[in-house]
């Protein structure tokens, strides 16, 4: 009961840094991405994750809790709903002026994979670090003092303490379990809708980067400076 809540509320402080109810384009907050020039030599591992396809049917965070053998309550993403309804408008498909699902969407609740990463910047024993091969964030667990520091400097309130390990925990692609062995994160390969799009956005052949350069995405809160890998494509309204 106890990890329900504490999930309920990272899951409510995420949605927070969101600005808005749901991703539209161009929300509260967000911005069109367009990829720089810097380091374009080195990868640069990004996930891409589509509104306008997920169904919300879950299997990607049981993918990830079984891949990661993460502790039992506790998850390295969320998949939040949301309705496209107007508090106190009729919905325009069934007339009914409370929430009615007509236009349920979903949001992915993950860490944002930062560029400039905030909880490396604050970890004083290195643990929270950005892997020299692929410069995906990660954690050394043999470095982590379980000082929180990383979880209190993350503006997207995406890690949390793994209670097995007594280690901060955060998505970090599958790095250690999936992208060790060749394969590509639990989730991405578990969605049937895909929903979820993972590469090197510094391959210019790579298929996100060819899905970048003709779809709109925004980034959550850019504001920050962090410059997150995260990506997301919005599902856009038509008409007034």
């Amino acid at each position: 009961m106890e990890d329900a809540v504490s999930e309920n509320i990272e899951r409510r402080r995420f949605l927070k840094c969101l600005g808005a109810s749901s991703l539209i384009l161009a929300p509260l907050g967000c911005s069109s991405v367009k990829e720089g020039e810097s380091d374009a030599n080195k990868p640069h591992y990004a996930m891409v994750f589509d509104q306008n396809k997920c169904t919300g049917c879950g299997e990607c965070k049981e993918a990830c809790n079984l891949a990661n053998n993460l502790p039992e309550g506790k998850s390295r993403l969320l998949m939040e709903q949301h309705s496209g309804g107007l508090e106190g408008q009729s919905c325009p498909h069934c007339g009914k002026t409370t929430e009615c699902g007509c236009e349920r969407k979903f949001v992915r609740v993950s860490c944002q994979q930062c560029k400039n990463a905030p909880c490396v910047t604050v970890c004083p024993t290195g643990a929270a670090h950005r892997d020299e091969k692929t410069g995906i964030v990660t954690m050394d667990a043999a470095k982590c003092a379980g000082c929180k520091y990383c979880i209190a400097a993350c503006p997207y309130d995406a890690r949390f303490i793994n209670k097995e390990t007594d280690v901060a925990d955060n998505c970090d692609f599958c790095l250690n379990s999936k992208l060790a062995i060749g394969e590509l994160p639990a989730c991405v390969q578990k969605c049937r809708y895909d929903a979820l799009i993972f590469g090197d956005i510094n391959d210019p052949t790579s298929y996100i980067s060819k899905l970048l350069r003709v779809k709109d995405s925004v980034r959550i809160k850019p504001g920050f400076g962090t410059e997150p890998s995260l990506r997301y494509i919005p599902i856009v309204k038509l008409g007034v």
